[in-house]
């Protein structure tokens, strides 16, 4: 059984064609603007939710559930603590920072981790564990993206006269409706929805925008909030308390993280410029807006979002909201798809079906595995915490680790890759550090009214991960004490066996060892193919492989060669393609004439593995229920033959 080790990376985002084929000023001008739209979509469709439930909680909290009326300097301070976590959070350390380490134009925190990698001399424990601590918490994060942004499109409902009363006990049927049906169209591919995101969600953004202006003149006084002493002065003032609400105030920020992690697919430019001139101004309208509405009219502050739109244009609000949070959980949706694409090539998760729902568009990937297990996931926590509200409990805590998690990264990206004194990339660190330190803190004090579930899903995630990596790692070191090659075909040379018409490909993980199902060949059926070929398929630190280091060729013996291919950690290795495009460098072989051979170990747990024996049972488990190699290198099943074998870890 082939397999990937374990310090190389995979996902399946290919730079776009608009940015791929501008070559004339027009063309460039024209894909620059459609890959901006497509950014906002897809990118922003997150953090664009937010405003439907940020403020509100911050001010459920301040006025213990609504029972009271929060004062003006509560409500302005709150709306400055918002709008200063968006500059300094998003503006500051995601567009001007973090988007500027890009591992050949791609990013997320598996990215930047294997970037980081190739600058240490050995197999680093403390970032393979980072990567695998950001991996999980981005699941963690992904599980309540989906089901807190439908519950809260789907209670505004609740505002709209002549259906609040009627409907209110269907919200949340209605919700999971909405979300089993976004998970059973995954299979089609993100083509047709993925074509709408960018001009729904720009619609989206600019009517945010346009209610929010529309109520600033409520009490023009919000606009203070955009200085940063009420948001300290707010602090200030309330102790324990503002410490509680910087839990709901970070709701603010949640879908940041997708800046980074997206970058492949539109760049760094394009993304940037989104965030700067249409993402941001628009939001902070409308938190301003929703500010001087609370000032003018506090009874509004437990829909207070729904309550901008005047009564005629509140359904179409309502639906436009609902579109909004499908097209933000679409985005958490594929972004799993592209994070466990590259875990599995990065060799911390076994390996995963993954089909391709486009002939186009690399990218556009659907994996049913992760589909219903998200899917499970979701609606179990929809169903366990019924509103909105009660989710925002549980919401905070996966994102602002995860955030960590990314600075410790950006500082050992600075120090490395930038090769600045440890001190200035302290430096640079330190405050953002401290401020996701203190949101993370904060976050925790959910912990036992929900925020427990991200973190023991986050826990459960990791053991898996570290389990598989040092699984793997045991496995193939056991593996490496089979026959050499070398020795095997000097002794074949002395008693060389029958040989028969063909060509024989063995697939293999360590090309100095006998492949066990060339051993197994010989031992039972006693025979040679005239023409052997060792094949090694290995996954380097870069999103994709260069053309010209693809394909390695080595003529071993005159009748053995052993080929090794290359693949990105952002690409899938399909095994048949690349060889077709080896005949091209001299590797003569017919296709159709030629049987794959595979290895297929049976895992025995043994006390002396080196792992508890329960680990090594949840290694076994795993690996039982990985996808088959022969359908995760895209081998054809008529030409694949497994050969077993046991082996004790």
């Amino acid at each position: 059984m082939a397999q990937a080790p374990a310090d190389a990376p995979q996902s399946g985002k290919d730079e776009p064609a608009a940015a791929q084929t501008a070559t004339s000023g027009h063309a460039h001008h024209a894909g620059f603007w459609g890959l901006l739209i497509g950014s906002i979509g897809v990118v922003y469709g997150d953090i664009g939710t937010s405003p439907l439930y940020a403020l509100r909680e911050c001010l459920r909290i301040v006025t213990g559930d609504y029972a009271a009326a929060p004062t003006r300097a509560e409500v302005i301070g709150l709306v400055s603590l918002i709008f200063w976590a968006l500059i300094i959070v998003v503006t500051t350390k995601s567009v001007l920072l973090l988007l500027r380490f890009d591992n050949k134009g791609e990013g997320g925190t598996l990215s930047l981790m294997a970037l980081v990698r190739r600058v240490f001399a050995k197999r680093n424990a403390l970032l393979l564990g980072l990567g695998m601590l950001g991996a999980s918490l981005f699941y963690a994060d992904a599980m309540i993206t989906p089901a807190i942004s439908v519950l809260s499109s789907v209670e505004g409902l609740r505002s709209v006269p002549g259906i609040g009363a009627f409907i209110s006990p269907w919200i949340l049927l209605i919700s999971v409706l909405i979300l089993v049906a976004l998970f059973v169209v995954q299979s089609r591919g993100t083509a047709v929805i993925g074509a709408l995101f960018g001009p729904i969600t720009l619609v989206w953004f600019l009517t945010m925008a346009a209610l929010g202006a529309i109520h600033i003149a409520d009490d023009p006084a919000i606009i203070g909030a955009l200085s940063p002493v009420p948001a300290f002065m707010f602090v200030m003032q309330h102790g324990g308390l503002s410490f509680v609400v910087l839990g709901a105030v970070f709701l603010a920020v949640t879908g940041a993280e997708a800046l980074y992690a997206d970058m492949g697919h539109f760049g760094r430019k394009p993304i940037s410029r989104a965030w700067i001139f249409v993402v941001l101004p628009c939001l902070t309208i409308n938190y301003l807006g929703q500010g001087a509405l609370a000032l003018a009219h506090p009874e509004a502050i437990e829909n207070l979002f729904f309550m901008l739109a005047p009564e005629p244009v509140r359904l179409p609000v309502v639906l436009l909201a609902t579109m909004a949070t499908i097209i933000a959980s679409q985005a958490v949706i594929t972004g799993a798809y592209s994070i466990t694409q590259q875990a599995i090539q990065l060799g911390i998760l076994p390996r995963m079906e993954i089909r391709r729902t486009s002939e186009t568009q690399a990218g556009q990937i659907y994996m049913p595995q992760v589909t219903w297990l998200m899917l499970a996931g979701v609606v179990i926590l929809a169903l366990a915490f019924g509103s909105s509200s009660r989710l925002a409990f549980a919401y905070g805590i996966a994102v602002s680790g995860e955030m960590i998690v990314s600075t410790v990264l950006i500082f050992l990206a600075v120090w490395k890759l930038w090769k600045r004194p440890p001190w200035l990339a302290a430096l640079i660190c330190v405050p953002f550090l401290l401020i996701e330190i203190t949101f993370f803190s904060s976050n925790m004090l959910k912990l036992w009214s929900g925020g427990f579930v991200p973190v023991a899903l986050a826990i459960g995630l990791v053991l898996i991960m570290w389990t598989w990596a040092r699984g793997t790692r045991i496995l193939t070191e056991t593996v490496r004490r089979d026959e050499p090659l070398a020795k095997l075909f000097e002794t074949l040379s002395h008693h060389p066996p029958h040989r028969v018409r063909g060509a024989a490909i063995f697939l293999t993980a360590d090309p100095e060892t006998a492949p066990a199902a060339l051993m197994h060949n010989l031992k039972h059926n006693q025979v040679l193919h005239e023409q052997i070929i060792i094949l090694t398929v290995q996954t380097l630190g870069t999103p994709r492989a260069p053309d010209g280091e693809r394909i390695y060729i080595e003529d071993f013996l005159p009748d053995v060669k052993r080929v090794t291919l290359k693949f990105g950690f952002m690409e899938t290795p399909n095994v048949v393609k690349a060889l077709t495009e080896a005949r091209k460098h001299g590797l003569k072989f017919d296709i159709m004439k030629t049987s794959f051979f595979l290895s297929r170990r049976t895992i025995v747990p043994s006390q002396k593995s080196g792992m508890p024996l329960w680990q090594d049972h949840l290694f076994i488990f795993l690996t039982r229920n990985a996808t088959n190699a022969s359908d995760f290198f895209h081998i054809p099943s008529g030409r694949a033959v497994e050969l077993g074998n046991q082996v004790m870890v």
